[in-house]
């Protein structure tokens, strides 16, 4: 009786969050919701932990899903639903036992709904984006191939309360791995209802603190406090909303008039004159970040690695960085993070890294006249890149660089939404692309698979060498962290000779946060969870006409 209350009292809840969203909130009296207003940097396409592999649509995501493990502030990994775990001698098998604990519409949550979970995202009918993640899990690429049946993937209940999962090889990474919302649970029992609407206000059935209750596509979502998580009593804010903002401008204004608690992203550029503007504001920290361009290596003229190499070598990132970025970014030579953990050996980088700009451009031309191209043959290619952040002030300075190798390279430049952009690149629609990658766990791994031929989605330019691939196996049967490390040192410096890709620079995380906001810490990763927050000063806030469907 006492579940079903509470879930009638939240149920009453979402329909005030929604008559306060839709018609710009109240007048700010005593009873009135507190609101967080977090701005993410694109539209949310989905919420749902299988199909999303949207850094912003995650900070929606793990505010409504709690995995096994869980985050601090700092990022520190901490036990989630998870209360404890054991792993066998050969670091093959890990046994977690799980808190008793309920989804929002009051059913208990059990070890069922991982191993649901875990076959769901291998489902080939999910085509989920970010399955290869999990291929750590025995017979997960063979499942995820429709080679085997899910029940054949390493997983299962010993009981309600008990969780086994068996892996390929050791990974002594896991427990981060999992704090990833690819490893969330998901309620079979609303899926199973509800299909793929099973994400919509109406439907959603989730474990964490906040539960979703509006959602405008290209406006705003909006999450409520779930009242059965078992630190509901502890929130300070009754409810988070998240705006859609890619126009740095508008996220600006909203500031300016008191709208905006977070925005997860600024024009880097600029930011000396927003340290003006916005006091205290401003909060950078070394990332583990890699933006990289990605060379289309599956068609001409991109399957040939002279012309790879010679783009690479034509594009000055010193210029980049100091002229046209944050402060605080560094030029690329390496795709790996510097701050990695796992990776204690001497980093692989590109053989030109200490060539002048000159020799640079002249090894380019060499190289391109060598494959065939000339004032008779001109080489023409389409560069696309990022709407966001400081991409589109980058894209006619490379434009530039490519162009000064000779009169006959012809680059194209092309913004593009990004989500739209993202969307090609897992389908492998381009030449020459942007993008970047944000660690989802702190080990070398989670940047050196994407280039793995396995990988699928991910490797968006369908890099396949069997040499690479090789490496990456051998590393991953490894237990010795250091011959860990120098493998994949090894499988590195291989790829980068063969430029799938070209790294361009590492970023520093990037947020803009209300001053007055306490829980809020730097982490490499640029996680950050709104359980954590709260207003130092206990203001109460309301959302605004502007944000409204009607008046």
């Amino acid at each position: 009786m006492k579940f079903r209350k509470m879930a009638f009292m939240g149920a009453a809840a979402a329909a005030m969050v929604v008559s306060l969203a839709a018609c710009g909130g109240g007048g700010g009296g005593e009873d009135e919701a507190t609101v967080l207003r977090r701005g993410i940097s694109a539209k949310v396409d989905t919420l749902d932990p299988h199909r999303s592999s949207a850094k912003w649509e995650n900070i929606v995501i793990s505010d409504m899903i709690t995995g096994l493990m869980t985050i601090t502030p700092d990022r520190t990994v901490i036990p989630g639903v998870a209360e404890s775990w054991e792993t066998s001698e050969d670091g093959l098998t890990w046994t977690f036992k799980l808190k008793e604990t309920v989804w929002s519409d009051g059913e208990p949550l059990t070890a069922e709904d991982f191993v649901y979970a875990f076959r769901r995202i291998q489902d080939p009918v999910i085509a989920s984006q970010y399955s290869s993640l999990l291929y750590i899990v025995k017979n997960a690429a063979e499942v995820n191939a429709g080679e085997l049946p899910p029940e054949e993937l390493g997983v299962r209940a010993i009981d309600d309360y008990t969780f086994e999962i068996t892996l390929e090889e050791p990974a002594p990474y896991l427990l981060g791995l999992l704090t990833h919302y690819t490893t969330y649970p998901v309620p079979k029992h609303a899926v199973e209802q509800y299909g793929e609407a099973w994400i919509q206000p109406e439907n959603i059935v989730v474990n964490g603190p906040y539960k979703l209750a509006y959602w405008r596509t290209g406006d705003q979502l909006v999450s409520e406090k779930n009242p059965l998580w078992e630190g509901a009593e502890d929130l300070c804010f009754d409810r988070v909303a998240y705006f859609e903002l890619e126009d740095a401008a508008a996220v600006e204004r909203k500031i300016e008039a008191g709208d905006l608690d977070i925005n997860n992203a600024f024009d880097g550029g600029r930011t000396e004159e927003l340290e003006k503007k916005f006091p205290g504001w401003v909060r950078t920290t070394p990332g583990l970040i890699t933006t990289y361009w990605s060379f289309n290596s599956s068609q001409p003229p991109f399957d040939d690695v002279r012309v790879r190499k010679a783009l690479a070598l034509a594009l000055d990132r010193e210029f980049i960085v100091n002229k046209v970025l944050t402060p605080g970014y560094v030029p690329a030579y390496s795709f790996v993070p510097p701050k990695m953990s796992n990776y204690d050996v001497e980093r692989p980088e590109v053989s030109f890294k200490d060539m002048s700009r000159e020799d640079r451009l002249a090894e380019a031309r060499s190289l391109l006249e060598d494959a065939g191209y000339g004032p008779d043959n001109p080489l023409t290619f389409e560069f696309i890149h990022r709407s966001t952040d400081d991409n589109p002030k980058v894209a006619p300075v490379a434009q530039a660089n490519w162009n000064e190798i000779a009169p006959w390279v012809n680059a194209q430049i092309l913004r593009q939404d990004t989500k739209v952009l993202y969307a090609r690149l897992r389908q492998s629609d381009f030449e020459v692309a942007d993008g970047a990658w944000v660690a989802d766990f702190d080990d070398p791994i989670n940047f050196l698979y994407l280039l793995d031929s396995t990988t699928g989605q991910q490797n968006y330019g369908r890099y396949d060498n069997p040499e690479y691939d090789a490496l990456l196996e051998e590393a991953s049967r490894t237990r010795d962290l250091k011959e860990r490390a120098e493998i994949f040192a090894e499988a590195e410096k291989l790829m980068l000779e063969d430029y799938p890709i070209t790294p361009m620079w590492v970023q520093v995380t990037k947020n803009l946060v209300d001053p007055s906001l306490t829980g809020w810490a730097e982490n490499a990763q640029d996680d950050h969870l709104s359980q954590y927050l709260c207003r130092g000063a206990n203001e109460e806030v309301s959302t605004t006409e502007e944000d409204s469907d009607a008046g």
